[in-house]
């Protein structure tokens, strides 16, 4: 028997287990997806981030992305191991916060992790960086750890 998804109560926040958290802080992809407003998914490559348990994801102000999460906060990424793109952890969530607060800086951080450049490069004049911070609530880790997954250190 199938239950409408809104029926659903919602789940507890789920620890990110420490094979997820290192593969986030190597330089690892995600495919991030949300729900457009007629339910069909949208799903983007993006920079992947955490602080301890929660997953976040940086945009611009009125992407699609942001503008998903906000109406819909139901989502779902998996991240892929750089070295082994069918190892990958995989995530359910909700969106807990969506903020301007501290995005600028944390592309600047994005940056330096995924390009190795201190400040952010492609910034336009007048868009704003918005978080996406999400609580997982269903974590499939990676199927084996890599002793390859290394965080970015900051030179």
């Amino acid at each position: 028997m199938f239950r409408k998804s809104n029926s659903v109560p919602w789940r507890k926040l789920k620890p990110l287990p420490e094979s997820v958290k290192k593969l986030i802080d190597a330089r690892s992809y995600a495919n991030f997806a949300t729900l457009m407003p007629d339910g069909s998914p949208h799903v983007t490559q993006t920079w992947v981030d955490h602080e301890g348990d929660i997953v976040i994801i940086n945009t611009y102000e009125g992407s699609l992305k942001h503008r998903n999460a906000v109406g819909n906060p139901k989502v779902a990424l998996d991240v892929c191991d750089p070295n082994a793109p069918y190892n990958t952890a995989v995530i359910r969530g909700r969106v807990r916060q969506v903020t301007f607060d501290g995005a600028e800086e944390h592309i600047d951080r994005m940056a330096k992790k995924y390009l190795g450049q201190d400040k952010y490069p492609m910034r336009r004049p007048g868009i704003r960086r918005v978080l996406i911070k999400i609580e997982p609530t269903h974590v499939v880790p990676p199927f084996r750890e890599d002793s390859r997954w290394k965080p970015v250190e900051p030179k």
